[in-house]
Order: C-alpha cells, then structure tokens, then sequence
C-alpha cells in the first residue's frame, strides 16, 4: 500500500470534504457566469450533497451564479465537476447578499411552501434571485419579511408538502428558463 493511499485514509469523510472542496474551490474562482441573468441564494443548508446538486443544477440551466449565506463549505461531490464552472459568492449574512444583489438590480423569489402565490403563475423579471432555505428550517424569518422578498411555493398534488431543496431549485430554474430562453 502506498504513502498516497494511506494518507488518504487516514482522513475522516469531512476532512475529505473539505479537502475537494478547497481544491475545487480555486477553480471556482476562475468560473464564468452563465448565460442566464438567474441566481440561486442558498440560505444556511446543511453542507451536504443538496449544495452539489443545486450547483449541477445551476450549471445545466445557465444561471448566472450561486450565493451562499452561513456555509463556508460543502461537499462538492454530487456537484459532479459543476463548481468548477459556476461561480460561487460566499456571505456571513442576507444583509451582504441582499447589497450585492440589489446594486445589480434583482428581484427576490422565496422559494416557500406556504406562499400564497405560485412561481409557475407568476411572471418572472428578467433578473431573477431564487432564495432557497435550510432543509429542516426553511428560510428565515428575516429574509421572508423583507419587502423586497416574493414568496412564491411550487404547486404540488400529492400529500407531501414540501420538496428536496435541490429539487426546488431545479424547478425554479426550469421555470425561469421556459419563461426567458428564446428556444
């Protein structure tokens, strides 16, 4: 067995994570947007597979790129190479994403199962800031009560009142993109 392989297993899954993830994150920070002015806010998840997944979804769909609020890393495993490609914005809080965001003139959608408004019914502005919020928790109270905030819940049909965060930002992408691609 080599020195390689040995070190290698030496360190435990998070410290692997965190080991790709600041590997990955170099060449993250030569990504360029693309070509959809459409973004993703991802507000304290859990730095598990759903982060990954939503930037693979960023990437299939052109978002421009991705903000994460309270989340320092993740794993970027199920991302499958896509955080190489979508640039991603790191905040401690709503308060500097909301300013980045504003100054580049965004409208705010919460993604929330509650909202009495549907995203599918609803006319989205050309730049579009998809907020999306902690698995268990949701988003917080201090972003849905900002007046510069539309809640908006994807219409279900089934007994299940929620959907897998990655899940909502694929469909909210989707949904952005039916409304501006020219295809």
């Amino acid at each position: 067995m080599g020195l390689r392989h040995r070190r290698k297993e030496k360190r435990t899954a998070e410290e692997h994570a965190l080991w790709k993830f600041e590997r990955q994150r170099r060449q993250n920070l030569q990504a360029e947007p693309g070509q959809f002015p459409v973004t993703l806010v991802l507000d304290h998840l859990k730095p598990d597979f759903n982060i990954g997944k939503i930037f693979r979804s960023a990437h299939a769909f052109g978002a421009c790129d991705v903000h994460l609020i309270g989340i320092e890393h993740f794993d970027p495993s199920p991302a499958v190479g896509s955080f190489k490609w979508v640039p991603a914005h790191f905040y401690k809080s709503w308060e500097e994403c909301l300013s980045t965001l504003k100054a580049d003139q965004y409208s705010f959608y919460a993604l929330c199962p509650t909202a009495q408004q549907y995203l599918a019914q609803t006319t989205l502005s050309r730049k579009s800031a998809f907020i999306l919020g902690h698995e268990e928790f949701g988003i917080r109270s201090e972003i849905l009560s900002d007046p510069m905030v539309t809640p908006l819940a994807i219409e279900q049909f089934g007994d299940v009142d929620s959907l897998n965060v990655s899940v909502a930002a694929s469909i909210s992408l989707y949904e952005y993109c039916k409304q501006h691609s020219n295809g």
